[in-house]
């Protein structure tokens, strides 16, 4: 089913209430702190055990006062297409408009999943009002309130039931995904990794009916390329809509096990590479930077090192990246991205013995001890690595709700600098003994 949910609908119903209550206050934070001033448009949700991407389609509209129904068509267009979970927002208070029927028509058409979601129902008026809305024929329809969260609950447990695990089959390839803004040169990378006689590669179709996965393998190197920069002609129609090259990124970002995040030179790093970085960190994706165009930066300006600083110094805290400056166009090191990215896949998987882990960690704590909390003693016993598809350590301790952010850093740091996790974001857990 893919785990995409967008949201669609008209502009003021409470689309984005809604969104910030499934992806819940936290990441609004993580956002301020890193600078990300812009519309939020998608982030990720945990529910019943399962975590997925929430795309707020509202986000995408700018100045919605002068919104076409063409551009809200559109938008629902592209969910239908690339979401794998769409919930269809309306608003009680309002009732059903042309628009909405309009939506619903294009809705019924899809085999997908849809919720139709009937906002501000906040009282029993409402509730009575909002009956009307069962006339659309959805079978999944549901009456919440985005503001005050009630029946969100029962939203999400519903929705949920349409998202897949994350399972990982063992020795599987790597699955690899160039993730970029447009006109960045993801294709042109493409093509100097697959040569243009595409032939020597075997296509297979992908999980989903529309991203492609080619194997690659040769020069000893074997992986898939999950490629979703619109092999389908139809994708022409997208291809100036920010919304559906946002939708692309994300879906190659859930397909892969490591992402090269490619960045213009010439730009910098600007929010939406920072959104995407952010994502691909809650999500637990390997990651590799690449500098494309790196020859049209004027010399005198800056070093590559001053460069590569100031990278690291956007992407902070999570700083333990490889970053790669390349050409596409020149096939300028465009090997040693591959090499990168598949030593990142080894860092994703890396299981480490839990004596090794015990002795060079309890080492670490014996040198630095976590602070005492209100005059509560953390002591850290134990530290295991959990059964996870990405690095992820418990360590066991009394009183592990006293353990402070700065000591969670300082134990991601020592695990950093006694095993290579080198592009990879790690987790770090405390548990009760």
């Amino acid at each position: 089913m893919g785990n995409i949910v967008a949201i669609v609908g008209r502009p003021n119903v409470g689309k984005s209430t809604l969104y910030n209550r499934l992806i819940g206050e936290r990441q609004a934070i993580i956002d301020d702190e890193s600078g990300v001033t812009r519309d939020r448009q998608y982030g990720s949700s945990y529910w019943n055990g399962k975590t997925f991407t929430v795309v707020d389609t509202g986000g995408f509209v700018r100045n919605s006062e002068d919104i076409y129904e063409a551009a809200i068509r559109s938008q629902v267009q592209i969910a239908i297409e690339e979401a794998g979970v769409i919930i269809f927002m309306v608003d009680v208070t309002t009732g059903l408009t042309d628009l909405d029927e309009q939506v619903a028509e294009m809705l019924r058409r899809t085999k997908k999943p849809v919720f139709l979601t009937v906002n501000k129902v906040d009282n029993h008026q409402r509730q009575l009002d909002a009956n009307e809305f069962w006339s659309l024929g959805f079978e999944h329809t549901y009456f919440l309130s985005s503001m005050t969260g009630s029946g969100t609950g029962e939203l999400l447990d519903a929705l949920t039931e349409y998202i897949e695990e994350e399972e990982r089959e063992e020795n599987k390839l790597p699955r690899l995904a160039i993730v970029g803004q447009p006109n960045v040169g993801k294709s042109s990378l493409t093509n100097a990794l697959l040569g243009e006689e595409r032939n020597i590669v075997t296509n297979l179709a992908g999980t989903t009916r529309d991203s492609i996965h080619t194997h690659y393998n040769k020069f000893g190197k074997e992986f898939l390329l999950i490629d979703t920069a619109g092999i389908r002609k139809k994708a022409k129609v997208h291809e100036d809509l920010e919304f559906y090259s946002v939708m692309r990124a994300i879906k190659a970002l859930e397909e892969s096990d490591v992402i090269l995040l490619m960045l213009d030179a010439t730009l910098g790093v600007e929010a939406q590479d920072l959104s995407i970085f952010r994502l691909a960190q809650r999500r637990h994706k390997g990651i590799v930077i690449l500098v494309n165009k790196w020859d049209l930066v004027p010399k005198e300006t800056n070093t590559a090192r001053d460069f590569e600083l100031e990278i690291r110094r956007r992407f902070s805290p999570f700083t333990d990246l490889p970053i790669l400056f390349v050409s596409a166009l020149d096939k300028v090191r465009i090997f040693q991205a591959v090499e990168a990215a598949l030593e990142v896949f080894e860092n994703r998987t890396r299981r480490i013995s839990t004596s090794e882990l015990n002795e060079k960690m309890l080492e670490a704590v014996e040198r630095h001890n976590p602070p005492a909390h209100r005059g509560r003693l953390v002591k850290i016993k134990y530290v295991t690595q959990l059964p996870m598809s990405f690095p992820a350590f418990a360590f066991f301790c009394s009183n592990p709700k006293h353990v402070k952010e700065s000591y969670q850093n300082y134990l991601e740091n020592q695990l950093r600098e006694n095993f290579n996790f080198k592009g990879v974001p790690v987790s770090v857990y405390f548990r009760k003994k």
